[in-house]
């Protein structure tokens, strides 16, 4: 197929590009241009999508995988350039599509958040407002805009915890380093807490399948939804990496009474028991999506281990330096000390 990837050299944008390397397909790449050294024998055109996308007219490409439309203006002008010169397209949405993660088992199904104003949409097109203040909204009215012009011809994709090389989250990562360096490493809330993570290998894998096929429909993309645990994790990373790492598992009350910030500080942590800010209970389902309905049509994962030992090989190669997500040696050592002080006095 002729395919154009809108992004293609970051992070699921490049694990989709050598995915359809792999298949011979014939690859475009329209991006800003930041990471063109990485694909140098691909075809890609720069642009910017929130201004001028005039590069994409008068073409024709079987299939657009769009990894990087966070407001509905992205769609519309996808929409004016490309019209009816494509057969397939692919919306790399995401399950912040949901009013919340409340409920475990979260369906296609489960409400959406509702619409932004008026003039939050005017302000995020006009470049005065982030996009990401009002994501899952936003996101959710790009699987709108996108059916509504292509009905029938839509894959949307509701990506959950993407992991692998190239994570520029780092949430994954620091808990690959960490766990490398050993000692005693704290580790929120309990051992057998579920926790969801999907190789971007593996979803791009399964929307080369979907596309080939000309699937649409909306789906849950995200890990296991059933027996993939934080103790789990932890010990996949302690065993790639050879470690002596000692997990010293912290009650969730005692981090946030610390004031420990939960998913920035301590990735991958979003507390059981506690409402996060703002919100009236706790997100006891943001671990446990369903991705039935993916399974179902082919979404299949590569074991943690192997997961794992890319992201390994890949961050132990990365300079040092400071990263995106997780906390120091030293306030974890500070914290450390206060847990064991509260255990002494249960003794």
């Amino acid at each position: 197929m002729k395919v154009l990837i809108l992004g293609g050299t970051r992070f699921l944008g490049r694990a989709l590009t050598e995915e359809g390397l792999k298949r011979g397909h014939e690859l475009t790449l329209f991006n800003r241009g930041t990471n063109t050294g990485v694909f140098p024998d691909v075809e890609q055109l720069n642009g910017n999508r929130d201004s001028d996308v005039s590069i994409l007219q008068n073409r024709k490409w079987e299939a657009v995988i769009d990894t990087c439309g966070f407001a509905p203006h992205h769609i519309k002008k996808m929409v004016a350039a490309l019209g009816d010169h494509i057969e397939h397209y692919t919306y790399i949405s995401s399950i912040s599509v949901y009013n919340d993660w409340v409920l475990p088992g979260i369906t296609e199904d489960y409400p959406l958040h509702s619409s932004p104003a008026e003039d939050v949409l005017k302000g995020v097109e006009e470049g005065k407002i982030s996009p990401y203040e009002h994501y899952g909204a936003l996101k959710v009215l790009c699987e709108q805009e996108a059916e509504k012009h292509w009905p029938g011809k839509v894959l949307n994709v509701r990506a959950g915890q993407l992991v692998g090389p190239f994570d520029y989250t780092d949430r994954l990562p620091y808990w690959v380093r960490r766990i490398a360096q050993g000692s005693k490493v704290l580790v929120p809330g309990r051992p057998d807490r579920p926790v969801q993570l999907i190789d971007v290998k593996d979803v791009a894998a399964w929307v080369f399948d979907m596309a080939e096929r000309k699937k649409a429909g909306t789906f849950n993309v995200t890990g296991p939804d059933a027996g993939r645990t934080m103790e789990d994790l932890v010990n996949t990373c302690k065993n790639v990496a050879n470690s002596d790492a000692d997990f010293v598992w912290t009650d969730e009350q005692f981090l946030l009474d610390q004031n420990v910030q939960p998913w920035t500080q301590l990735p991958l942590w979003v507390p059981e028991n506690f409402p996060l800010e703002g919100e009236t209970q706790p997100w006891k389902g943001a671990f446990t999506i369903s991705v039935e309905k993916a399974v179902n049509a082919g979404l299949s994962f590569r074991p943690l281990e192997e997961t794992i030992r890319d992201v390994y090989q890949w961050e132990m190669a990365r300079p040092e330096g400071e990263r995106k997500a997780g906390i120091t040696r030293a306030r974890e050592q500070e914290l450390l000390e206060a847990w064991a002080q509260i255990e002494k006095g249960k003794l």
